[in-house]
């Protein structure tokens, strides 16, 4: 963050990543959205981007480029952003995003340090996107559920964002993306010095990816999981395939809120309002052994 004296601050963020999708124009939109991601996790506003891209010489043709930095644009425009310029580098493998600068009130800053005892937690995206890009690169993606995880994946999340934006009872926001709920989550427990209990039954998935999850997972997931994991519990009674998901690497993920007990229905019934599919999802506890209980 950057702020001038007696003014309002800037927030900076960047976020760039291989195809995860085979239509061009949609892996455009889905970079964007998730380049943006941070600024509204923030309580911020986006204002300007810049392209990152990386193509190799010869094994894309100029349509494909052009359908990506479109859907990119598109997306942008949608999330009233100007797009300023950027740069492209040759490189092996494609890659794409943006770095994005976003106006904040310097005095209402959301981070993930502030979750207090007794908080609510609110999810606005459902789990999964991790699993079906697996699914995409081996084929065995099902249309209808690549076409609800796409649909998840480029949605903006400021929505979510602008309904709870100037709510005092919001004390913590993150977004889930690269190490997944229980990754993002751990992190928000481990800065506010508390520990999060979610209810394994309330957790959001996208239609379809429960019959994907046992061929499907990423390397992401094992990652996470063993740097997440020792400080993890799953209850008796948790379905097998959910640890998995809650380690999945998710793409443009939904928003982790911490509300008040006593906002909790005002925030999400403004949530639900802007049209955002979210689920509580638990509560928050005092600080114990471990960072997150799922039950």
């Amino acid at each position: 963050m950057y702020a001038w004296e007696s003014g309002p601050a800037l927030v900076q963020t960047v976020d760039f990543f291989t195809p995860i999708v085979d239509d061009p124009y949609v892996y455009g939109q889905i970079a964007a959205a998730n380049s943006l991601s941070d600024v509204y996790a923030m309580g911020g506003r986006p204002l300007t981007a810049l392209a990152i891209a990386a193509f190799p010489q010869d094994d894309v043709d100029t349509g494909t480029i052009a359908a990506i930095f479109r859907g990119g644009f598109d997306k942008l425009r949608e999330a009233g952003v100007a797009l300023l310029g950027g740069h492209t580098v040759q490189d092996r493998e494609i890659k794409f995003g943006y770095a994005v600068t976003g106006a904040i009130d310097p005095r209402r800053i959301l981070t993930n340090a502030g979750a207090r005892v007794g908080d609510r937690l609110i999810l606005t995206k459902p789990l999964g996107t991790g699993i079906v890009g697996t699914a995409i690169k081996f084929g065995r993606a099902p249309a209808g559920v690549v076409e609800r995880a796409v649909e998840s994946m480029r949605t903006l999340n400021r929505a979510a964002a602008e309904a709870v934006a100037g709510m005092t009872a919001v004390h913590a926001c993150t977004d889930i993306t690269g190490f997944g709920l229980i990754g993002h989550a751990s992190q928000m427990a481990a800065a506010s010095g508390v520990t999060m209990a979610i209810e394994a039954s309330t957790i959001p998935v996208i239609e379809g990816v429960l019959d994907l999850v046992g061929a499907n997972k990423s390397g992401g997931t094992t990652t996470n999981r063993e740097h997440f994991g020792g400080g993890v519990e799953f209850g008796p009674d948790v379905p097998a395939a959910l640890p998995d998901l809650a380690f999945d690497p998710q793409t443009s993920g939904g928003l982790l809120i911490a509300v008040s007990a006593e906002a909790a229905r005002l925030a999400f019934a403004a949530i639900e309002k802007a049209g955002v599919p979210a689920r509580f999802v638990g509560k928050v506890e005092p600080e114990s052994t471990l960072r997150i209980r799922i039950a």
